[in-house]
This record gives structure tokens, C-alpha cells and sequence, in this order.
């Protein structure tokens, strides 16, 4: 039976959602129905289709007690609004249905799993959001919840977890049909810590270790966990708050932390062996994956920062969005991401530019637009370096986005200083590229409202939002010094009204 809650949102959202004109969104980055979106959620294959729910709020674009938002997709690019999955309805997530998972199960149907909150005030008469693990069952559409809920509580931490930070399960199940779940939490000593759970039947759930923990080393509260094995390692994904800058790998506040080590599934340890950032950019949070039909490993993320989100366009009907999603790869103990290769088959016809000379700034026939996939190599002519060089896109006599390498210093530079947000907020960042000789391979993917680059065939991306004017379509290419460049340009192609 649905609820009056969750009737009232999918009313609302069915009423005022249709009416945003499509070219007040993204072209093909998820954005919500209406109101507000954050954490992507139970992003999963059902049924052969893909299915992503997300931290949903529809009433306002301002963050909220949380539902979930649903769509699904045939190739992770188009998705199908449908309607509301879940709304704070019952005691134990009257505070909000917050972040979690899904998985279909052998009876054909599909489990959420997510964190639900009650709100109290504790001895000392603060406010404090007890979390707790629940469950719904359901058919793609319509989700019932279950009857045991919470399935997991404060009584099923480990020794010091904390009851106010326990959240945001990732659920799969193994062959054997056995199911687990990930779940953040805040450990004894105050930072952040990843457990693992175990079910037969999805139901009943008990602790089974601790697989890794913060101490303090990167952030608080380690929010957001994935777990997943690839190209013969194992990989945790988590997303810590209150992180301290660390060189140019980590930055301060909300980040992003890759995981990768090794994994014994009989004894469920997990040693890990390399660390690094997962997104370089300014807007990046909370990533989680799927295994597709094709076997590859999909991650897709929510594209906005926390401390950003009072940046938003004047009147928008919508906020937040989600990142392409992306292929992922291990090599030489890093992660590596890419576009999802069905992003290609938006492409239209191929612009090429090959070993154009570059000293000063360049603008060539037919590279220009808001909605582009390109790639531009840059290589330094002889045994001369260069000192810099830049790509501006987003661009018109006032605006600009800038994309900057500096060979001698091995960094590349997000610039969103004059991208049209409204407010004074960290609009630059820079990171780390491994030098190849002053060679350097940017694949720039350009949306209205977005910028994500991938550096070097995917050893690094970076995403920021942007709000410049739709008219400023410009791109231009300058060096401070002598380069050759190549450039390989798609406009990207979609019926909005499909």
C-alpha cells in the first residue's frame, strides 16, 4: 500500500516536473524531477535494466527530509523519470529515507536497502539522528517495507560504533546467495570506519568485521562506501567529511578517497595498498557503482559539492546532478576512469584538427559548443618545453572556463572563476598529472550546465558545475610557448523530446 507521503511527492512531482523546459537542464546528466537531488542510491542492473534512485527532497531545491528519486536506463546515458521510490513515512525514517543500495533478488524482485533516521533530543537537549538500516521490497516501481525494520541498529555495531553516524549501505549478493552490505560509520575514536554485514535472506543481518578504518589519517566520518572487486585488486570507495588538504591529492571538507589493496573473501580481510583521490575537480561526492550486462564496472557520482550548494542559479526549478557515468579500470595500482563507451553514440560528425601550431591564442573552424566530447593532445615542438598551456571553454567576452597544464610543474588547473555561479566560493583547483615528456592527452566532456576532463586516457578526472550563459559557446586554445596540437571534436546529439 502506498503511503499518503509517498502519493503526496510522486502528485507533486508528476504535477510541476514535466513543465521544466528540457533546456533549462542538463542534456545528459541526470538531474531530479524536480527540487533537490544529492547521493545517487541502489544503483543497479533489474530486470536488464538499469535502475538509479537518489537523495531526493521535491518540494524545494533546497536540501530536505529525504525521499527517493527513481529512473531507469537502457544505456546509462537516456534515463526514464519514474516515480518516487520511497518517503519518510514510518517511525523509524520520520526524520528521512537516506542513502543506500539495491539488488534483485532470486525471486525476481528487488531489495533496497538505505538508512533511515529518527530525530530526538538526547540528555543534554540537543538534536541528535539516530540511523538505522532498512529495508523495501518491490517490482521496479512500487516498494513495500519491511515488516522486521530497522533490520539493523545501534545493538549491531561493533565495540565504540557510533548509532548517530551509521549509514549508507551498499548491498550486493554472491553467488552462493549470500547477501552483504557495506555501511559507513564513526569508530570509537572518532574518525571513520567501514563494516561489512552479512544476510541469507536479506532480512536478518549480522556483523561480520570491520574492513577498514580512518584513525584519523583521512577525515572524520567515512560516509558513501562501495566494495568491489577489479583487474585482480580490490577496491573501496568512500567519500570522508571533514578531510584536511593533503599536498595536491586531497583537498579540505567533503572529499573522495580510493582504496585499493587486497582481498581474502574466506577470512573477509581487506589490506589495503594504495590510496588516492577519486575526482580531482570541484564538484564530486559520493560515488557509487554497478556491474553491467558486459561486465564492466560503472560508477557514477553526485556532481556538487557540499560546501557549493548555496551557489545555485536564481529561481531554478531543479538542483543538483549526477556525473557521466564512468568505466572503471585498475593499472599499476590506480584507478583509472573513462566515459562510458555508450556516450559515443550521441556523437555526430568528427571535427579533426591534426599538429596545429599553437604560440598565443588559436581558435579553429568548428570547435565551439556547450554539449561536446573532445580530446586535444599537446605535445611540445623539438627539445623546447613550453611554460603552459590553456584551453577556455564555456566562453563569450565576459565568461569563460579554464583548463590549464603546466609541464614544469606537472599540474593541471580547473578555472571556473567566470562560469556564472553567483557566489564568492572555491571556484579553482589543481592536482597532480605523471609527465610524459611536456605530452599531454585531455578529453574534455561538456554538457550546459557541467565540465569533466580526463586526463591522460583516464588516470585522472575532474568535474566542476558551471552556470555560464547558454550562449557562451566559444573554445580556444593558447600557449605560452611553442606546441603542436591535436584536436578531436563531437558535438553530442540528443531528441530532447524522446
Amino acid at each position: 500500500m502506498t503511503s499518503e507521503a509517498l502519493q503526496k511527492a510522486r502528485a507533486f512531482e508528476a504535477q510541476y516536473g514535466p513543465h521544466i523546459p528540457s533546456g533549462e537542464r542538463p542534456a545528459f546528466h541526470l538531474t531530479p524531477t524536480i527540487g533537490w537531488m544529492n547521493d545517487p542510491n541502489g544503483f543497479s542492473l533489474y530486470k536488464g535494466e538499469y535502475h538509479l534512485f537518489y537523495q531526493y527532497h521535491p518540494y524545494s531545491n533546497e536540501w530536505g527530509p529525504m525521499h527517493w528519486g527513481h529512473v531507469k536506463s537502457r544505456d546509462l546515458i537516456r534515463w526514464e523519470r519514474l516515480p518516487a521510490a520511497l518517503a519518510p513515512d514510518c517511525g523509524y525514517d520520520a526524520a528521512g529515507c537516506f542513502s543506500g543500495g539495491a539488488v534483485e533478488m532470486p525471486d525476481g524482485r528487488q531489495m533496497l536497502m538505505y538508512t533511515g533516521v529518527q530525530r530526538g533530543r538526547d540528555a543534554d537537549g540537543f538534536i541528535r539522528d539516530i540511523q538505522t538500516q532498512c529495508i523495501a521490497i518491490g517490482d521496479g516501481v512500487d516498494y513495500g517495507k519491511c515488516e522486521l525494520n530497522p533490520v539493523l541498529t545501534g545493538e549491531d555495531l561493533p565495540e565504540g560504533g557510533s548509532a548517530v553516524d551509521f549509514r549508507d549501505p551498499k548491498v550486493w549478493r554472491e553467488e552462493d546467495g549470500t547477501y552483504y552490505a557495506v555501511i559507513g560509520n564513526r569508530a570509537a575514536d572518532g574518525s571513520g570506519a567501514i563494516l561489512l554485514y552479512s544476510s541469507g535472506d536479506g532480512r536478518k543481518w549480522s556483523f561480520v568485521r570491520t574492513l577498514d578504518a580512518c584513525h584519523n589519517q583521512y577525515g572524520k566520518m567515512w560516509e558513501c562506501p562501495d566494495f568491489f572487486p577489479l583487474d585482480g585488486k580490490q577496491v573501496l570507495l568512500t567519500s570522508p567529511q571533514e578531510m584536511q588538504p593533503v599536498g595536491l591529492e586531497f583537498h579540505a571538507g567533503n572529499g573522495t578517497v580510493c582504496l585499493i589493496g587486497e582481498y581474502n573473501p574466506a577470512g573477509k580481510r581487506f589490506v589495503r595498498q594504495f590510496v588516492q583521490a577519486i575526482d580531482y575537480g570541484l564538484d564530486f561526492y559520493a560515488p557509487q557503482t554497478l556491474l553491467t550486462k558486459d561486465g564492466r564496472r560503472v560508477m557514477i557520482a553526485w556532481m556538487q559539492n557540499w560546501a557549493t550548494v548555496g551557489a545555485k542559479p536564481y529561481h531554478c526549478r531543479w538542483f543538483g546532478q549526477m556525473s557521466v557515468p564512468r568505466e572503471l579500470s585498475v593499472k599499476d595500482g590506480r584507478l583509472y576512469q573513462i566515459p562510458v563507451r555508450e556516450l559515443e553514440s550521441y556523437r555526430g560528425p568528427c571535427v579533426m584538427h591534426h599538429n596545429i601550431p599553437v604560440s598565443g591564442e588559436v581558435n579553429l573552424p568548428g570547435v565551439q559548443g556547450r554539449m561536446l566530447d573532445m580530446t586535444v593532445t599537446v605535445r611540445p615542438i623539438g627539445k623546447d618545453s613550453y611554460r603552459w598551456f590553456r584551453i577556455r571553454v564555456a566562453k563569450d567576452g565576459e565568461h569563460e572556463t579554464i583548463i590549464r597544464y603546466r609541464p614544469d610543474q606537472g599540474t593541471v588547473k580547473i578555472d571556473r572563476t567566470r562560469s556564472g555561479l553567483p557566489h564568492d566560493i572555491v571556484h579553482t583547483r589543481s592536482f597532480f598529472v605523471r609527465p610524459r615528456d611536456g605530452e599531454i592527452k585531455l578529453r574534455l566532456v561538456l554538457d550546459r550546465f557541467s565540465l569533466e576532463v580526463f586526463v591522460n586516457d583516464g588516470e585522472q578526472a575532474a568535474s566542476a558545475v558551471i552556470y555560464t550563459r547558454q550562449e557562451a559557446d566559444a573554445i580556444s586554445f593558447e600557449a605560452g610557448g611553442s606546441v603542436l596540437m591535436d584536436v578531436e571534436k563531437y558535438d553530442l546529439v540528443f531528441d530532447e523530446e524522446a
